[in-house]
């Protein structure tokens, strides 16, 4: 069997088993009608409608940033029959997400031809997803996993995290290469150039990238035991399904749709970067002295 071959079977393979644990759990959902809330839903029923858009959203939209993945918080109450296909979906999503690792590894020409190999597996879907302008797989989106609590809420509570940012050293050489790469000839280039050569080839730098607003769920525990903690804070771009023989969510408060427009946070005293990029065009800062 050719390593081609193995790869893209196994990924098919991956994807199939993905697609059909998806289903098996909006199904499962569709039936029981457990009480969910889902942000931006006013009734239950637009509720249910948006947590299975949420669960069988796969693909790209036309011009939709590739960095970009869209966000579906909420809340929905499980038995533990949907919680074992919870279970289930999460592990077919590692399974997918071995397998693109796998290509990404073994054979990275590969990726785009498989992306769209998945697609064409199901013609119908195929079809609907090109006239909708869905017809490329979002990988992202695909192999995220959907959170699940098992611990007694006694609230949960919503608030956006506009500031987030991405941080990581970056060498002196680095940096020079990651210039290199643009322009040099172009002015601001040769100016942030002469800046780096201005400095000892030891100075820590680190490359600064903000993040996209993000929704984040704080979650307050019931009757803890010794030792256990009594909040947990998480990032939640999908729903949390609580495992509860309650037949009531717990309280939450409801967020707004869009995240503020200005910073609700002050900034932190101890700041270790400057507050100006050192080179600006690779956003890259300097430590504080």
């Amino acid at each position: 069997m050719s390593t081609h071959y193995r790869l893209l079977s196994q990924l098919d393979s991956c994807f199939d088993s993905l697609v059909v644990n998806l289903n098996s759990l909006a199904k499962l959902l569709k039936k029981a009608q457990l009480p969910c809330w889902m942000m931006g839903c006013e009734t239950q029923a637009a509720s249910h409608e948006r947590l299975a858009l949420a669960l069988l959203d796969l693909w790209y939209v036309d011009g939709q940033d590739g960095r970009v993945t869209r966000s579906y918080p909420g809340l929905v109450m499980c038995n533990e029959k949907i919680w074992q296909q919870l279970g289930e979906v999460n592990y077919a999503k590692v399974a997918f997400s071995g397998a693109i690792d796998a290509i990404r590894r073994e054979s990275p020409e590969l990726l785009n031809d498989a992306r769209r190999s998945l697609v064409e597996r199901h013609p119908k879907l195929h079809a609907h997803l090109s006239a909708e302008g869905l017809a490329r797989l979002h990988l992202k989106q695909c192999w995220r996993q959907i959170p699940g609590c098992t611990t007694p809420l006694r609230q949960v509570r919503f608030s956006w995290y506009s500031n987030g940012r991405s941080i990581r050293r970056l060498t002196y050489k680095e940096a020079v290469y990651r210039l290199e790469q643009m322009n040099t000839e172009a002015p601001h280039i040769k100016l942030q150039l002469q800046k780096l050569a201005s400095i000892p080839e030891t100075t820590p730098l680190a490359q600064v990238q903000n993040q996209a607003p993000l929704m984040r769920a704080n979650l307050f525990f019931d009757n803890q035991l010794p030792g256990l903690p009594e909040r947990q804070a998480m990032n939640i771009a999908m729903p949390l399904f609580i495992l509860s023989k309650n037949s009531q969510l717990p309280p939450f408060n409801a967020p707004s749709a869009t995240p503020p427009e200005k910073r609700t946070r002050a900034k932190r005293s101890d700041a270790q970067l400057e507050e100006e990029a050192f080179l600006p065009s690779i956003r890259v800062f300097k430590y504080k002295d």
